[in-house]
């Protein structure tokens, strides 16, 4: 049995696991955001009710996949018969009829450390997953069947060599003929060549990824990537990092994106707060002073994690924040509303 999560899920994560403990479903899954949700808000009185023994491919896709989150969730699902092994981290889109690669199911989990320096650069160098100097990345797996994978220099259109972070291309017949009624997107994104083997027939995912030991690793979004002095800046990377600088930010509900300011490009930050650290006439000065040491905490962990200066930083109301359908925030739409003043700000 497959069991996928529904909008109920985000009122009460708790009715996703006990859907697949009491139906004894091999199958289901969702995004990162949505094991950081039962992470959050399972409670231990509720653990003792799941039994996630039978749940054999408890697969993580659409969004980039922590490393830290998966961790995290075998260890505090353990008692309830989860195990790291069940974890089926996977790569996949729409115009590909969803799945793009993975692995064999209940195989060990692929998790490798790379220099965070020569990340920034568009370079994969492995090195100790535990070193002050690297970032722990999780493989997506691997090509099955026809399905053929490529990545791409989005500058020359040619193969990357071996480690250099590129574009993912992916041809095979599960892939779309192009978007319906959308002739330029069809165009720029459909049936594109590899110069310097000229293959054709390649849908361009705008994600960039790297291969490493046969597995697919997915860095972030193409249009995404915040270049700031002349390095890469992946904006899942600063959302994390804002998220784990306080409890009041809400998990899965961060966007970090640049404007451009006077010619040059600045780092924005927006971020959900909880409910409960919304100013209230009653406790105005009181959360204020709160909201100010949030601001500051924030300001103070990208600026030693990723050596860059936030502009701005703007704490947002509950569920203000625009995400996709599935769950995935939308950097651009957060942006256009900074630009358009439509951000739903509490405190900044």
């Amino acid at each position: 049995m497959c069991i996928y999560v529904a909008n109920g899920f985000l009122q009460k994560p708790f009715r996703w696991l006990s859907a697949i403990s009491k139906y004894k479903a091999t199958i289901s899954g969702g995004p990162n955001f949505a094991y950081d949700l039962c992470l959050k808000k399972i409670t231990d009185e509720q653990k003792r009710q799941l039994d996630l023994s039978a749940w054999e491919v408890a697969f993580n896709g659409a969004e980039p996949v922590r490393y830290e989150t998966i961790q995290k969730f075998a260890q505090a699902f353990k008692d309830c018969g989860f195990k790291l092994n069940q974890f089926f981290p996977c790569y996949g889109m729409a115009e590909a009829t969803l799945f793009i690669t993975g692995n064999e199911k209940l195989t060990k989990l692929v998790s490798k450390g790379f220099c965070k320096e020569s990340l920034l650069e568009n370079k994969a160098i492995e090195r100790p997953i535990n070193s002050e100097d690297s970032v722990k990345l999780v493989g997506c797996g691997m090509t099955w069947l026809d399905q053929k994978v490529e990545i791409v220099n989005t500058d020359s259109l040619t193969t990357c060599v071996s480690n250099e972070i590129g574009e993912i291309w992916i041809k095979g017949n599960s892939i779309a003929k192009g978007y319906f009624g959308r002739e330029q997107e069809t165009n720029y994104a459909f049936n594109n060549t590899v110069k310097d083997t000229n293959e054709n027939g390649f849908l361009r995912t705008g994600d960039l990824g790297f291969f490493h030991e046969g597995q697919l690793f997915v860095t972030g979004r193409l249009k995404d990537v915040i270049v700031m002095r002349g390095k890469n800046h992946y904006p899942q990377d600063i959302e994390l990092t804002v998220e784990k600088a306080d409890q009041a930010i809400i998990s899965g509900a961060s966007a970090a994106f640049s404007v451009d300011i006077n010619e040059e490009e600045k780092l924005i930050i927006v971020a959900e707060i909880e409910r409960k650290y919304r100013p209230r006439s009653h406790k105005e000065k009181e959360l204020k002073g709160y909201l100010d040491n949030v601001l500051r905490n924030i300001r103070q962990q990208v600026m030693e994690e990723h050596e860059v200066q936030p502009y701005a930083i703007y704490l947002l109301k509950t569920s203000s924040i625009p995400k996709t359908s599935s769950g995935k925030i939308q950097r651009r739409a957060c942006k256009k509303a900074y630009l358009n003043n439509g951000l739903e700000v509490w405190h900044n």
